[in-house]
């Protein structure tokens, strides 16, 4: 159905022409699914948008041949191409939040595509919206129809950018990164929502991600994609069996696996320069059940550091005619649990079981409704305000998206430095300075980053930013809010094995929170598993994964990608 000869992708910068394609070459077959895997900036996703012709010409050169049937797309016209693009082939973009205008409801989007491809009246494309609305499993669609994106979860905005996509009923569907970002539990149900539909509708499928696992569960063929070239290409158990090339077996790696202990995760670098095995790796690495059994027996023969009793944090709903609440939403219910200094505690659940919540009502960056939050044998709930600003020198914070979390307007060595100058630590800027720089290259960063902006680094780069400035007033204990969820699964292996060094180093306790279950085990010496704001589970990670108690916690393991 489709066949790509040569493709070279060219974009315009400042010092020339930057080849972010190169000469590429592939085929899909009708019924098909090919999974392309790399990391970000491997040319994954320019290579779908030269397929959609929706690189902008200023600043782009595209060359090579697509054939899409009998045409060849960068032959077409403008008008040609519209007519094809929707109908023939269509797309599903990485971040539908970005992706969907926020001022048009969910509905208006969809009927929009239709009524433009398919000429059909308002009404018309209302009904065939709505159909599509239960097609792709969203609950209550007459009311998501009438909804703005804003108002719906992530997973339900992305089951609308995919109805939008199948809305003129196109032969070839392109999921770019569909699943990026989500609960491991949506990933799932979006992931068999995409087979469904191309066995029902018989169509083909590229589906673009950076993570192996996620491919294996949907993929027929996979081409591995590397610096804008394929380096490997085989069928997905050929290539999970066999893997040829050094930078795939790097990537099969450096996802955490429920099924090993490693003191760190192998990394893409382990491997790009000999013949190394996966085996090999993970045998250098492996932590020896006796070193985790003496780990353990020492962090629990001391007293906590934390104490968290009862503690509840509810957010009221629903106004009544005076003002009142008339509802509470328990995002935190008489939650208890203590952390030893040393450990980390693992915390687990989908988006909405209340995880964030609980990690800055620990802080008081939320004001918890009820309950106890013991420090070192100090009450924080009992403090004022400048005292707990006093305390947060011990108690940090690494947010979910390290780039809202920093100030675009100052450089990411003034970032660091604030709460060095808030706190009053040294005796001058100099000094300040200096250790800002040390911060920088202690989380594998340089010297000359100090005077950069957050917008010239990567999400990774940004990450260890995150990381030095909370490292930046030494503090005993940090909660590290889903810090690596969004990341490639190759930079996520190396900000893990960054903060597990950083732990050892200065003798750091986290609380670590995660929506996915095998980072969480990699991770913790104890996990929680929350849901519905309150903890169901709390122990041994391999206990908890072998013989899981609640059904909950079982449909988070069922829904970890295997291979």
């Amino acid at each position: 159905m489709l066949s790509v000869t040569n493709l070279t992708i060219r974009f315009k910068t400042a010092n020339g022409l930057f080849d972010a394609v190169k000469g590429i070459s592939f085929h899909l077959a009708k019924g098909e699914t090919i999974g392309i895997v790399g990391e970000s900036g491997s040319g994954k996703s320019v290579t779908a948008l030269s397929l959609m012709r929706l690189l902008n010409k200023s600043n782009s050169v595209v060359s090579g041949q697509v054939m899409l049937d009998e045409f060849s797309l960068f032959e077409l016209s403008e008008d040609e191409t519209r007519a094809i693009r929707g109908n023939k082939i269509a797309m599903i973009f990485q971040e539908p939040m970005t992706s969907l205008n926020p001022v048009l409801t969910c509905g208006f989007q969809v009927t929009e595509a239709i009524q433009l491809h398919l000429g059909s009246s308002k009404s018309e494309a209302k009904v065939q919206a709505i159909k599509l609305f239960k097609e792709v499993q969203l609950p209550r669609p007459e009311a998501i129809f009438d909804s703005y994106p804003h108002q719906i979860s992530g997973g339900q905005k992305q089951r609308v950018m995919i109805a939008m996509a199948l809305s003129c009923s196109p032969e070839i569907l392109i999921a770019d990164e569909p699943t990026t970002a989500l609960d491991v539990t949506v990933q799932k149900t979006i992931i068999d929502l995409l087979k469904k539909l191309k066995e029902e509708r018989g169509m083909s499928l590229i589906f673009i991600s950076h993570d192996l696992g996620v491919v294996n569960e949907i993929a027929d063929r996979v081409l591995v994609m590397y610096k804008g070239e394929i380096v490997e290409e085989a069928p997905t158990k050929t290539l999970f069996k066999n893997p040829q090339h050094p930078y795939t077996k790097g990537l099969l790696a450096c996802r955490p696996s429920v099924k090993y202990h490693l003191k760190k995760l192998p990394v893409i670098a382990d491997f790009m320069d000999s013949n190394t095995t996966i085996e090999q790796i993970r045998k250098a690495y492996n932590y020896p059940k006796k070193e985790i059994s003496e780990r353990k027996k020492k962090l629990y023969s001391q007293e906590p550091i934390l104490k968290i009793n009862e503690l509840s944090t509810w957010f009221p709903v629903n106004s009544g005619i005076f003002g009142q609440s008339t509802n509470m939403v328990k995002a935190v219910n008489k939650v208890s649990f203590d952390v030893y200094p040393g450990e980390i505690l693992g915390l687990v659940g989908e988006s909405g079981c209340g995880k964030t919540t609980l990690g800055r009502s620990i802080l008081r960056l939320i004001e918890p409704t009820s309950g106890n939050i013991n420090f070192e044998g100090t009450d924080l709930r009992s403090l004022t305000k400048n005292d707990m600003r006093r305390m947060r020198r011990d108690i940090q914070i690494i947010f979910q998206d390290p780039y809202s979390s920093l100030n675009p307007r100052l450089t990411v060595g003034e970032s660091i430095m604030e709460p060095l100058q808030v706190h009053n630590i040294y005796n001058s800027d100099k000094q300040r300075k200096q250790r800002v720089t040390e911060l920088l290259e202690r989380v594998n960063l340089l010297p000359e980053h100090f005077n950069r902006y957050p917008h010239e680094f990567s999400g990774g780069q940004r990450q260890r930013i995150v990381i030095a400035r909370a490292l930046a007033l030494q503090p005993k204990f940090i909660i590290c809010d889903e810090s690596v969820s969004a990341l490639d699964v190759s930079v996520q292996a190396q900000v893990l094995n960054l903060i597990r060094e950083l732990q050892q180093e200065f003798n750091l306790t986290y609380i670590f929170i995660s929506h996915d279950l095998s980072v969480i085990k990699h991770i913790s010496d104890r996990m929680m598993v929350m849901n519905k704001g309150e903890i169901v589970e709390i122990g041994n990670p391999d206990e908890i994964y072998n013989h899981p108690k609640e059904e909950y916690t079982k449909r988070l393991i069922d829904s970890i990608p295997h291979f």
